[in-house]
């Protein structure tokens, strides 16, 4: 049975301006990701794709409604298991690659694991298996200011992919890429997803690379809509 791994109900997320202006970001957001199953979700610039993205990655909280990861509700879990469940069960990918400047790619890639209490030698080695199969053997040392724009964010996959998570969130990951390596950085992304069975949510205004998802939701008027 393909249970939800995933499930938004009826979130809304409004932020307030002053004492009295209302921006109501999210409106009854809902949605269910399955086991192995990848969405693609498209919305213009300030739509709410990265809140929705925040509050589904535990984050942000949503001002109502709930997020509940293999069916636990975690609305009112303390912020240590929060924080457990975030690093255990969820990789997340952003436009930018967020890499540490000071650690090399292995160490990127390292770090989320020790933090979950990996040893230093599994650590590493896990990490030069994900960098090979992106095709960054030769990279192991790079520090981020060495790598190209497109090497990077593949060395951010890696690191959202280190703890074996059950959920990969994806923010515009190819958004600041040019088209040509936009197209085969997508390409790694998706191998890696199909690969693993991992389930992924992954924002994106490029409408050809969402077509190439299981199915394509898009966020209008702070709701989730199919397309």
């Amino acid at each position: 049975m393909n249970n939800p791994v995933l499930e938004l109900r009826d979130l809304s997320k409004v932020y307030f301006e002053g004492k009295s202006n209302e921006i109501r970001v999210l409106n009854g957001a809902s949605l269910t990701l399955k086991a192995g199953e990848v969405v693609g979700l498209i919305a213009p610039s300030g739509a709410g794709k990265s809140t929705l993205l925040q509050i589904a990655g535990l984050l942000d909280p949503p001002s109502s409604g709930e997020v509940l990861i293999a069916g636990r509700a975690v609305g009112k879990v303390r912020d240590k298991e929060r924080t457990r469940l975030r690093r255990e069960s969820i990789g997340f990918i952003y436009q930018f690659h967020h890499l540490l400047p000071e650690f090399s790619a292995v160490e990127n890639i390292s770090l989320p694991q020790r933090a979950n209490g990996v040893e230093k030698g599994a650590a590493e080695a896990r990490a030069k298996a994900l960098l090979d199969r992106v095709g960054l053997a030769a990279r192991y040392e790079h520090r981020p200011a060495e790598l190209s724009g497109g090497e990077q964010q593949r060395v951010a996959f890696c690191r959202a992919l280190a703890n074996e998570p059950k959920i990969l969130l994806a923010d515009e990951p190819t958004g600041n890429l040019d088209p040509e390596t936009s197209e085969t950085v997508f390409s790694v992304l998706m191998e890696l997803v199909r690969e693993t069975g991992l389930s992924a949510l992954i924002a994106t205004h490029n409408h050809e690379l969402a077509a190439r998802m299981d199915r394509v939701v898009r966020l209008v008027a702070g709701k989730v809509e199919r397309v």
